[in-house]
């Protein structure tokens, strides 16, 4: 009966040499990759078909022992060893870390039925398929190491079968796959059920995490994450998941770019027995073969991350064609992109500050994309939304602002200013007081920059499109040459001036009755004044009803008058003349025809009472009234004198 696994198996070691304690000397030696294996023949000829056939090919010679060398063999001299012993009978544990190296090994010695039955070959085999494709933990462990074999793997389809398997799993409720995780701070399975003691209760933890693998798979190497990526691709999984399953490895594996990556939790999920180690990569192959892994969709979240894996390329110095489909992918969504993101350092020998032809290389591919790529779904990478937002207005706001960050550079050249500024046509800009501050702060930074290079910049501004504000300053720049002041001035004075026919237009349409429209500012401060007028005169309004009402009580009072004067002239006619009680009582009569000349003084000039009485209220009006009311005014007045005669012609 063989020992238990872990006991003495009756191999030992002395130096580089390994040698079974079997009482015999040995008649093989078997050397993988400079270690010497000191073993009998019969062992391994019972259970190997390819020792047996070095055997017989060695009969020719008639040596004693026999000296072979087994060339890449997979998994070394350690797989050697656990072939060996379970030639002489020793038990094999069978784990999901050694299954796949065994598994090659077997194959590779031709350790079939044939030669035994129950042999490693199938033992391997059967672990595989029954234990290790059913279990995510078993598998991932089992791809993990398939790395130092992995064209035998290939062969024996282990990879392929790994990968199809952990495209399922990811496909299918997780919490299937029956292994324990930390998560949170309590036991669950990865879909989130509930542990007790190992075993699933059926409680389910309210959670809509769809990134548990991420972290799982960032264990494989480059070369088994992007055949992983493909599979799952190929059995349709979302691909908004795949892109963040490949920004979670590439920011794992790349420094620096994990500030240039958000939305995604950064929640690490361990296994307690799940001590996977990651792999060494050579950064420049890891970032190129994500770049080739990333699909054509857009997204706010993924152009950033875009702009942050081209940092890394450039510092990396990644190959061209890599670049150039990184800055092409970006050009393809740059209306998403942000000015932070967009300020791409120099990382070359070049004396500007910022790489300008880089977001110049950009914004000719925005520039000549002719059809847009399509966006991943809005629940997912902060999607904006439809291209009716007008991508290429927010562009040109974009790289007007890229423009004003940069320009401070004082050793960036005018062309380059001029390069960014004509990618984006002019009608993209609904106002220039960007492109103009952008300008500005140039000529700031740079002083020595002579007139006739400032005049052919600021060409590249429509003055017809500066705001009010914007024209004001302009107008009073000490830095803009002087032509470029007075063509300020000029169409600051033609915003004046259709500002002036607005108010004029305003005014005519007010007058005129018209349907409700539309109001502009202007129009709404005219209608405001026109309000204040017609306040106006009807207070004066009401002036002249009080004056008519007081020119009314004097004619009454003076009709009083004249009957207290007849009630006289009839009591006292014999002892005074009627002129003399005029006189007492302060009236005057009408003149005799012979006084013609003395009548025409005494008629224009109304008594004393009555002119202070009468005239008051009608002058005071008169001040406070615009002049066009000054003919009815005077109306008033002639008309009131006018019943002032016709009352002095009764006597």
């Amino acid at each position: 009966m063989p020992p238990p696994a872990g006991k003495d198996s009756g191999f030992y070691r002395e130096g580089n040499d390994w040698f079974y304690k079997a009482g015999l000397p040995s008649d093989i030696i078997v050397s993988v990759d400079g270690v010497n294996f000191h073993l009998h023949k019969f062992p391994l000829i019972a259970k190997c078909g390819k020792m047996a056939h070095i055997y017989e090919e060695s009969q020719s010679t008639h040596a004693k022992i026999l000296n072979t060398v087994l060339e890449e063999f997979p998994g070394g001299p350690d797989s050697f060893l656990i072939a060996a012993k379970f030639c002489y009978g020793v038990r094999i544990e069978l784990t999901p870390r050694n299954t796949v190296i065994i598994y090659c090994a077997a194959d590779y010695l031709e350790m079939t039925e044939e030669y035994g039955e129950g042999n490693l070959l199938s033992k391997a085999e059967s672990f595989f398929y029954k234990s290790i494709l059913h279990n995510w933990k078993d598998c991932i462990l089992a791809l993990q190491s398939c790395e130092p074999v992995i064209g035998r793997a290939e062969k024996l389809q282990i990879v392929s079968r790994c990968l199809n398997a952990l495209s399922v799993m990811v496909c299918t409720d997780p919490s299937l796959f029956g292994w324990p995780m930390m998560m949170y701070g309590s036991l669950q399975s990865p879909g989130g059920s509930i542990l007790w003691n190992g075993i699933n209760t059926g409680a389910r933890i309210q959670s809509s995490e769809s990134d548990w693998w991420f972290e799982d798979i960032s264990y494989l190497g480059i070369v088994l994450f992007e055949k992983l990526i493909k599979t799952m691709e190929a059995r349709g999984i979302r691909p908004e998941n795949l892109v963040g399953a490949i920004m979670y490895y590439a920011r794992k594996y790349l420094p620096g770019l994990g500030r240039w990556h958000s939305g995604q939790s950064s929640i690490t999920r361990t296994v307690t027995s799940f001590s996977l180690k990651p792999v060494a990569h050579d950064q420049r192959v890891v970032l190129e073969t994500i770049e080739k892994l990333l699909p054509q969709k857009k997204g706010k979240s993924f152009c950033r991350f875009l702009l942050g894996l081209l940092r890394v390329a450039l510092i990396l110095g990644v190959n061209q064609t890599c670049e150039d489909s990184l800055e092409r992918r970006i050009g393809m969504q740059l209306e998403l992109a942000t000015l932070d993101c967009l300020l791409i350092p120099t990382y070359s020998d070049a004396d500007t500050l910022y790489n300008t032809d880089c977001v110049e290389r950009i914004l000719h591919h925005f520039m000549s994309t002719e059809s847009r790529i399509e966006s991943f779904s809005p629940t997912s990478l902060d999607m904006e939304t439809s291209p009716s937002s007008g991508p290429v207005r927010k562009v040109a706001k974009l790289i007007d602002s890229y423009i004003a960050e940069v320009a401070s550079d004082v050793n960036l050249k005018p062309t380059k200013i001029r390069a960014l500024a004509e990618a984006i046509p002019g009608s993209a800009r609904s106002l220039h007081d960007g492109l103009y501050r952008a300008l500005d702060i140039y000529y700031k930074a740079h002083p020595w920059l002579p007139d006739k290079e400032k005049e052919e910049l600021c060409n590249l501004i429509d003055f017809q499109r500066l705001s009010i504000d914007a024209c004001a300053h302009a107008s009073q720049n000490e830095r803009l040459p002087l032509r470029v002041v007075l063509q300020v001035l000029f169409f600051e004075q033609m915003h004046l001036r259709t500002a002036l026919a607005g108010c004029l237009h305003v005014l005519d349409t007010e007058s005129a009755p018209a349907g409700p429209t539309v109001e502009t500012a202007g129009q709404i401060v005219q209608r405001d004044g026109w309000v204040t007028v017609v306040r106006e005169n009807q207070v004066l309004k009401v002036d002249m009803e009080r004056m008519r009402s007081r020119v009314g009580e004097l004619e009454e009072e003076f009709s009083k008058i004249k009957q207290e004067m007849k009630k006289v002239s009839k009591s006292h006619s014999s002892l005074s003349s009627p002129r003399l009680v005029a006189r007492k009582i302060g009236c005057k009569l009408l003149p005799r025809p012979s006084d013609a000349q003395q009548e025409n003084l005494e008629i224009t000039e109304p008594t004393p009472r009555a002119s202070v009485a009468c005239e008051a209220t009608p002058r005071a009006s008169v001040a406070c009234e615009p002049a066009p009311r000054a003919s009815s005014v005077e109306q008033a007045r002639t008309s009131r004198h006018s019943r002032h005669r016709k009352s002095f012609s009764l006597f």
